[in-house]
């Protein structure tokens, strides 16, 4: 299954203008005004000029929220897109909710606090932004994450994301047996996505610190419904009892 552009031009404007390019001019931009998040629950509030708000919105990081300064445009941005600019792009400072700004270890130590399994998403969601994907919440899907080639309004998304841990099993509940896998399969035949589920190995590191991160690795694996149809060598018509079988393809970093 690829990508399915929204426009006649849609990819050609996604070829001259590459996201890598357009999140280095957001990563510069954010480190030029040294800018500062606030940590808000479960989410940073992020204050952003007019340049960087259309940065912000170009590389898809956070949700504009409606505010009542006119000078500015505030964006709200979930743990692991904060955490991806403030650990992984070094471009954003991150202030706690009693004004003090936080050191990265703080900042980990809180955001796993708010999420236990904040490790093993971080990782996931990092692995896919550094291979230039724009990854946003899955909930609308049921999945954790949606992978998009480039910026949503040139193109759907391809793959519905699940992320579960090498020897832990399912992190978060959803792909515990096949069942799940072929009712999560045909949710995603019905809205034109791939099944990509990233598996994490901490390899014994352990989530002390977020450089224990950098040491886990992760196996893709994609899971689609089997069409006979499309894997006959002729057209000759064959009774089946069910056509409900899982295809797995796997691919590992």
């Amino acid at each position: 299954m690829g990508p399915r552009w929204k426009g006649k031009d849609s990819e050609a404007k996604a070829v001259k203008d590459p996201m890598s390019k357009i999140v280095w001019e957001l990563q510069s931009s954010l480190i030029q005004l040294k800018s500062q998040g606030l940590l808000c629950g479960c989410s940073v509030l992020l204050a952003a000029e007019a340049e960087q708000a259309v940065l912000l919105n170009r590389a898809c990081f956070g949700e504009p929220i409606t505010a009542a300064e006119k000078d500015k445009q505030w964006f709200q941005l979930g743990l692991e897109e904060a955490f991806y600019l403030c650990y992984s792009l070094k471009c954003l400072n991150i202030v706690g909710e009693d004004k003090r700004l936080m050191n990265v270890e703080e900042l980990w130590s809180f955001m796993k606090s708010k999420k236990a399994i904040f490790p093993d998403f971080y990782k996931a969601y990092s692995h896919l932004r550094m291979k230039n994907w724009v990854v946003k919440s899955g909930s609308r899907y049921g999945v954790d994450f949606v992978a998009y080639r480039h910026h949503p309004a040139l193109v759907h998304s391809e793959f519905a994301v699940l992320v579960s841990t090498e020897g832990g099993g399912d992190v978060n509940g959803r792909i515990k047996m096949w069942s799940d896998v072929h009712c999560t399969t045909r949710l995603c035949g019905g809205v034109v996505k791939t099944l990509l589920v990233l598996n994490i190995n901490e390899n014994s590191q352990g989530a002390v610190s977020p450089s224990c991160v950098e040491k886990y690795t992760v196996k893709e694996r994609t899971i689609r419904r089997w069409n006979p149809e499309k894997c006959r060598e002729d057209h000759t018509v064959v009774e089946s009892e069910t056509n409900n079988h899982t295809v797995i393809e796997s691919g590992t970093k």
